[in-house]
């Protein structure tokens, strides 16, 4: 009424200014309420946090942010590198190709065949080469070796396809740490306000925790089991925090011996997987080459042979989480610090088998024995354009990491659900349904995420078949966790887990790094192919560019180059 009277008292032109303020306040509230619907997935993930919780809902946010991360990832890629080869292959805009030829290099290195389909072909060749990613595939857009031009001339503007490819490699990767970082703090600083005091905790839930813009039954339900369930992960690690505390000096002697016994045990697991990857990958380089390729049976032990490394990655992968939730059960952990280790030990397993595979292929790429790098730098007889190469077993992880992926529910976790839903027996009884692992559901795609960040620079498009994986992976995962799968029986709190996978997250980013510094900066540049054919290393079109600039630019920018100005600039 107070305030009815003031509005009575108020001039025209203040009552059309209040009335406009309210109007679009209202309109810009119901803009967002419509954007929520805009958001991808918006409505599933909110229906898998209160059926399963805010740990389980955690992932699937997780997995949305990656579709969208390798989307722009690929829009980067194609805008500056793709698309001015399509344009100019096809002469629109008045472009033309420039071709510079290669200078002070060997005849014999810059020989590059690809295996190319030849005269009848059969649908199974195609089957392989798409498997593969040889054939008619190793000539497309796909991979490096297509890029094999110096500029593009549209109209009269010179782009220079090189530097441009250099600098959508360096984008990419800043993006990723950027916006990995930036997600990373927000679950940093909900990290701190949930471990500052556990009582400060209980009461945000139970007195804060409430929407009360709820007004549908079906929400309030899915509301309810997300306090539940958050409410239940507090009191069962505050129960086992007074466990921890009780023990005494002989339990506590016997917990830390069998630790230290069980990471041993990790360790030797661990080497040996290195050890397995790095002569499968010799073997596989080795023996792939032979181009005897005449009938079915030779293609298909050609195409085992190519995928041995991917096998033995995937096999690697699959067994050393098994064994690692298998041993971390006599650690006696808190389940948070449960979820941790086993992560932390499956990134090694994961992460550094990818980094050992990178390994294998810089032994053979670089083996100059007998002098068979000598006239190029690298082994020209067995790698003319090694970068596709690279790109190749890059993508054919990614395909064979998919098809695990889709093979695992469908061969072993459908036919387990089936079994203990129709049989009686206590044996099955008591392998019960499968549950939904998160850690090794987010190892999974965390390991495929690290795959397309070192593959991208070696197959420009790879971003493209990670943003289609990850979109399927969605439905098939939400179809496994409400069909096949039962809710986890230790949850998982969500702040925490979100902080930890993007930590883990930033950890393979990082990995990506390093075979990606070192092929950009000191493994010499395929000089049958693609676009730095004319350069020692892709870095070098870097300092030829600035070269091109006026004396002083040159001083400055050369003078950022240097260790006096880029040590200190990245250590801040």
């Amino acid at each position: 009424d107070s305030q009815q009277a003031d509005t009575e008292r108020l001039s025209r032109w203040k009552k059309w200014r209040r009335t406009s303020s309210k109007s679009l306040k209202k309109a810009l509230g119901e803009v967002k309420g419509l954007s929520s619907y805009l958001v991808l997935w918006q409505h599933d993930i909110h229906s898998i946090e209160g059926k399963f919780g805010t740990g389980i809902q955690s992932y699937f946010s997780f997995l949305r942010f990656l579709v969208l991360l390798n989307f722009i990832i690929f829009i980067i890629m194609f805008s500056f590198v793709t698309l001015p080869m399509i344009v100019s292959e096809y002469g629109l805009f008045n472009s033309t190709i420039a071709y510079i030829s290669p200078r002070n290099i060997e005849d014999n290195c810059t020989i590059y065949e690809p295996s190319g389909n030849k005269g009848l072909v059969y649908y199974y060749t195609y089957l392989k080469d798409l498997f593969s990613g040889t054939g008619f595939l190793e000539m497309t857009s796909l991979f490096y070796g297509y890029y094999t031009i110096d500029a593009v001339w549209i109209s009269i503007m010179r782009y220079n396809l090189p530097l441009a490819y250099l600098l959508a490699t360096f984008a990419y990767l800043a993006l990723s740490f950027l916006w990995i970082i930036k997600r990373s703090v927000e679950g940093f600083t909900q990290n701190l306000v949930h471990d500052a005091d556990p009582f400060q905790s209980y009461c945000n839930k139970v007195f804060a925790g409430w929407d009360f813009c709820i007004t549908d039954p079906n929400a309030a339900r899915l509301k309810h089991r997300s306090l539940q369930y958050e409410l239940q992960m507090d009191l069962q690690e505050e129960k086992l925090k007074q466990k921890i505390a009780q023990r005494t000096m002989k339990e506590k002697l016997r917990i830390y011996s069998l630790r230290i016994f069980i990471n041993i045990i990790v360790v030797a697991i661990l080497l040996g997987c290195f050890y397995s990857i790095y002569r499968v990958t010799v073997f596989s380089q080795e023996k792939s080459t032979v181009s005897i390729r005449n009938d079915t049976r030779t293609d298909s032990v050609n195409l085992l042979v190519q995928y041995l490394p991917s096998m033995v990655i995937t096999l690697a992968n699959f067994i050393g989480p098994l064994i690692f939730s298998f041993l971390i059960t006599f650690e006696d952990y808190t389940p948070t610090f449960e979820i941790r280790l086993t992560l932390m030990r499956c990134v090694f397993v994961r992460l550094a088998n990818i980094g050992v595979l990178m390994f294998s292929l810089w032994s053979q790429i670089s083996d100059c024995g007998t002098d068979k790098c000598k006239p190029c730098g690298y082994n020209y007889k067995l790698y003319p354009c090694w970068e596709s190469d690279v790109g190749q077993e890059m993508y054919k992880l990614m395909i064979f990491d998919f098809i695990v992926i889709l093979a695992v529910p469908l061969f072993m976790d459908f036919p387990r659900k089936l079994l203990v839903t129709h049989c009686s027996c206590k044996l099955i009884q008591w392998f019960g349904q499968q549950e939904f692992q998160i850690s090794d559901n987010v190892l999974e795609i965390i390991y495929g995420q690290t795959i397309c960040w070192i593959g991208t620079f070696f197959s420009p498009l790879l971003p493209a078949i990670a943003t289609v994986k990850y979109f399927i992976i969605f439905y098939i995962k939400k179809f496994i966790l409400i069909h096949v799968c039962k809710p986890a029986a230790r949850p998982i709190r969500a702040s925490g887990s979100n902080f930890f996978f993007l930590a883990v997250l930033l950890i393979g980013l990082i990995l990506a790094f390093v075979p990606l510094g070192f092929s950009i900066a000191r493994i010499p540049s395929s000089k049958a192919c693609g676009p730095f054919r004319n350069f020692n290393t892709s870095w070098e079109v870097i300092p030829d560019t600035i070269l091109e600039f006026p004396t002083a630019v040159q001083q400055i920018l050369f003078g950022m180059a240097s260790e006096a100005f880029a040590v200190p600039f990245f250590m801040i």
